[in-house]
């Protein structure tokens, strides 16, 4: 019989080899990847990739580099399950599979021309870390840039060092804050909300982009239309148990929306009627 060859399939996966394995927390850590056929990875900032490890699991990951950078990409794996934590254990020179990218980023296109508020709730600086880095390397193309980042604890702040150097860029507004803070906590302590009403935005002319946990959403975006930006002007993306990445499954369905297909990320005007997606 014949060998049956499968081409072109939306599911074969293509070999990644690890470049570089940097620990950002005790939880987090951040895979530098290159494609083993010197071909780069197509994508636009809030996109995200199936990482898949033969014999273990697939997961979904939100690429967390600049989709400008040619030579390598990224992805920010928290360790909390099966995959992740076999992941955790992989080692520079190592290769994964990876499929994708998949779903709608950020409207890079829209966005340009205007401000740009970015809050980032724990992991959720992850995937906008993409968006950040595209507006630094495009700075011309952007209004004001304000990035507010929350998290738990001082010991759960991701990218240390980059969101020092963006603290003291003077073409940024960066404002920091822990729910919890150690004795050598110097910054705010309160919820990320905090900082909204301290940030100095016109609202017509702002896109907001939030990712987090999904907790903070509805207080996060009652704080957005307080300020007055408009519902089409602030984006939201979702975390939902994808699987196909690709729309077939139905495991991250919201009504008739996919997150996985139509988003993950969505404006506020496309979910505001949709008790689920809150």
């Amino acid at each position: 019989m014949a060998q049956v060859v499968i081409k072109d399939s939306p599911y074969n996966l293509k070999r990644a080899r690890i470049l570089d394995v940097k620990p950002l927390t005790e939880k987090e850590k951040l895979f530098k990847l290159v494609f083993e056929d010197s071909t780069w990875l197509d994508f636009e900032p809030g996109q995200f990739i199936m990482v898949s490890l033969m014999g273990i699991g697939e997961i979904p990951v939100s690429v967390c580099s600049s989709p400008l950078n040619r030579h390598y990409f990224e992805i920010c794996v928290r360790a909390v399950g099966k995959v992740t934590n076999s992941l955790h254990k992989l080692n520079v020179g190592d290769v994964i599979g990876v499929r994708g990218p998949y779903g709608n980023g950020f409207p890079i296109k829209m966005i340009e021309g205007h401000d740009l508020l970015i809050i980032a709730g724990g992991l959720g600086l992850a995937p906008l870390r993409s968006l950040i880095l595209y507006a630094i390397d495009n700075r011309r193309d952007f209004g004001e840039i304000h990035i507010l980042f929350g998290c738990k604890t001082p010991g759960e702040l991701l990218f240390v060092d980059e969101i020092d150097e963006w603290g003291k860029r003077l073409d940024i507004h960066f404002a920091c804050t822990v729910d919890r803070a150690d004795p050598d906590w110097k910054g705010n302590v309160g919820l990320i909300t905090s900082l909204i009403p301290g940030v100095d935005i016109d609202p017509i002319r702002t896109y907001a982009a939030v990712v987090g946990p999904p907790v903070m959403y509805k207080f996060v975006i009652k704080e957005l239309l307080a300020k007055g930006l408009p519902v089409d002007q602030i984006l939201l993306s979702f975390e939902r148990h994808m699987k196909c990445g690709m729309g077939k499954c139905g495991r991250c369905q919201i009504q008739n929306l996919y997150c996985c297909k139509d988003g993950p990320v969505f404006t506020f005007k496309e979910i505001m009627d949709m008790a689920e997606a809150l």
